[in-house]
């Protein structure tokens, strides 16, 4: 049920992505409709931003990972994504989670159409105060970010949760449990693993803190078009995070990542 999942370059350039979807290099995923109420505003994706705010991300990777975002939003890429689009519009919100039940919304709901309301998103979530607290609940995001869906007010042809962190479920039920009922209900889950090393190496995970991009592979993304983008250097968030954002507009996926049979053994566990 799951799609194929993958990890991309990220210094490859997005021109260069758009340029080989147009031309047959990427699966398209299958279109869903969500909120069909009559009101319901009709856009090309409704996409749920869920960032990781727990102890383990420093103050310098906070701000990294949300300018990122900030910048992405206000792209030439991500403005021509979303022109390209059957609506030329796009829903989002911007939430932050850290332990099972601690989650706060940034922002709510606010449509993109053009290049005033993406600026002025991305004033919003700039403007918005940091925080950081403890233990990492993917599990908790997910389960909180499923119901915003329900009474967005907006009716896309895609659903897509967009999660970044630094981390490993460590808090409340497993997170594949979580992930197969967001699965179920046709959204997809995109995933921005943060692995920057530390002094000292990775931290209490270790290997696995190391590997979380096969985390996530594994454990966390899936449905239609899903993928996976990590980070390992710091310089890498501003394009890391554009790109992520111009394929879940354009509604594509990098083309699959080759996994050798014996690199199936060191897999994670997911729990």
């Amino acid at each position: 049920m799951r799609a194929r999942t993958c990890q991309i370059v990220v210094g490859a350039v997005v021109g260069a992505l758009l340029i080989a979807a147009w031309s047959g290099g990427f699966a398209a995923p299958a279109l869903r409709l969500a909120d069909k109420r009559p009101n319901a505003v009709p856009v090309d994706v409704e996409l749920v931003i869920a960032v990781d705010v727990s102890n383990s991300m420093d103050p310098e990777e906070q701000e990294l990972q949300r300018d990122g975002y900030v910048t992405a939003l206000t792209s030439r890429e991500f403005l021509q994504a979303l022109r390209a689009g059957s609506h030329g519009k796009v829903a989002v919100t911007y939430f932050e989670w850290a332990g099972l039940f601690d989650q706060t919304i940034l922002m709510p709901w606010r449509l993109i159409d053009g290049p005033a309301a993406a600026e002025a998103v991305a004033s919003e979530i700039a403007r918005a105060p940091y925080r950081r607290a403890p233990r990492t609940s993917i599990y908790g995001a997910l389960q909180f970010a499923k119901p915003l869906f329900d009474a967005s007010g907006y009716r896309g042809l895609r659903q897509v949760i967009d999660v970044s962190g630094d981390g490993v479920n460590n808090q409340g039920p497993p997170v594949t449990k979580m992930r197969d009922e967001v699965l179920a209900a046709g959204i997809t889950i995109n995933g921005l693993p943060i692995m920057l090393r530390r002094s000292g190496g990775y931290g209490m995970w270790g290997a696995t803190f190391e590997h979380l991009d096969v985390y996530y592979e594994d454990c966390v993304i899936g449905g239609p078009g899903s993928f996976v983008i990590g980070i390992r250097e710091r310089e890498q968030f501003k394009e890391a995070t554009r790109t992520k954002l111009v394929l879940e507009v354009a509604g594509l996926m990098p083309a699959p990542r080759v996994v050798p049979v014996q690199g199936k053994k060191a897999r994670v566990f997911c729990s």
